[in-house]
């Protein structure tokens, strides 16, 4: 079932990615949901994905990702076994011919459509990037050409790569190994490659620093575009001068992305990610078809058939609200810190008269938090 999974979220990922080819091209600005949702749905819900964006989906997502390749990169140094190259090489001629764990391998899969919910959020997790662009669409040469053509080319063959590898996966190691083991890639190398281990936690660690860097490059272009609309600081739009990269946009995701760090519970991370970037994902799709409804004349250098942003909203509805009954606890507090967005807004963008101590409270903790990041990128002679 786990297969499964794999090639579905790539297909959603794949048309996903299709409707935000068609959003990107329509709307040529940068922030990706925060800038779809804000033009086809208003300020208060952009603010709220900016809000579940600042305090989860980037944060947390970057925090996983770290966290990944933390595990990857230290493994060979703390093998759990050092098993005889021999040995390995033998194992190795044996399980080359071994289809034993494809048979009947659908036994023991749960059929509860929330935990197969949970499961497509892993999975998606693990697909995330294909809307990276979307949120820099400002820096994209020739958006209209190459944002299409990147998706059309990466997905497809991030997809074949995925599910290919997990058959490897399930061709060498059971079930079991596979739920047991806290780096399948290193299992999977100690079994086949032998004194050549080492190349699969290496490849899997220089696979998530480069997903890290595509992370952070990505959301902290998300936050300066809501600083640049008002619904942040202001100073979190600054740039640097020489490089014109959103500085202070980076350092605070930075200190936020390591707050995350205080746990490593991988899992539990991406549940509340996942789930908050899946509903306004959700959200954005819908506004795609608001857009062609109110909108009809607005010039789309790319149009995709109606049938697939509505595919994608009713999948996406349903792996939101699905995992509710199964796992309350973690969607549920996603959706808490969601709604506790609201009183944000009215407090501080909507309500337009404010008394002058308040003003100067928000302004004293705004002007506190510039300082920090300037002597953060002082004393880091930051460029």
């Amino acid at each position: 079932m786990s297969l499964v999974v794999w090639l579905s979220c790539g297909l959603l990922s794949i048309l996903g990615a299709l409707c935000y080819a068609e959003l990107g091209t329509t709307i040529p600005k940068s922030g990706g949901n925060y800038v779809y949702i804000y033009e086809a749905f208003g300020p208060l819900p952009a603010f709220l994905f900016l809000w579940v964006a600042l305090l989860i989906i980037m944060p947390a997502g970057n925090a996983v990702t770290a966290l990944t390749f933390a595990n990857y990169i230290l493994e060979p140094f703390f093998p759990d076994c050092n098993p005889s190259p021999n040995g390995v090489r033998l194992i190795a001629a044996v399980v080359i011919c071994n289809t034993h764990n494809f048979q009947n391998a659908f036994e023991g899969t749960t059929t509860e459509p929330g935990y197969i919910a949970l499961a497509f959020y892993s999975g998606i997790f693990s697909y995330s990037g294909w809307n990276y662009l979307n949120f820099v669409t400002e820096e994209l040469q020739d958006p209209y050409k190459n944002l299409p053509r990147a998706i059309y080319i990466s997905l497809p063959l991030v997809t074949i790569v995925y599910v290919m590898t997990n058959v490897a996966y399930f061709a060498v190691l059971s079930p079991h190994e596979i739920l047991s083991s806290n780096a399948v890639a290193v299992t999977f190398g100690e079994r086949m490659l032998g004194v050549m281990a080492w190349v699969m936690p290496v490849s899997v660690a220089l696979s998530t620093f480069g997903g890290l860097n595509g992370g952070i490059f990505a959301s902290s272009r998300l936050f300066f575009v809501g600083a640049r609309e008002g619904h942040l600081p202001a100073f979190l739009a600054m740039i640097n001068t020489s490089y014109f990269t959103p500085m202070s946009s980076l350092l605070f995701l930075g200190i936020l992305t390591l707050a995350y760090l205080s746990t490593v519970q991988v899992y539990t991370l991406i549940n509340y990610a996942a789930f908050s970037e899946a509903l306004f994902v959700m959200f954005s799709v819908a506004g795609l078809l608001w857009l062609r409804q109110k909108q009809p004349n607005l010039k789309r250098p790319i149009k995709v058939n109606l049938a697939l942003p509505v595919s994608f909203l009713v999948i996406c509805a349903f792996l939101v609200f699905l995992p509710f009954y199964v796992n309350p606890w973690e969607t549920g507090i996603g959706a808490i810190i969601m709604l506790s967005g609201i009183p944000v807004y009215f407090l501080t963008i909507y309500w337009k008269n404010k008394p002058k101590w308040y003003k100067r409270l928000i302004g004293g903790t705004t002007t506190f938090t510039q300082k920090l990041l300037v002597s953060v990128i002082e004393k880091g002679k930051f460029e």
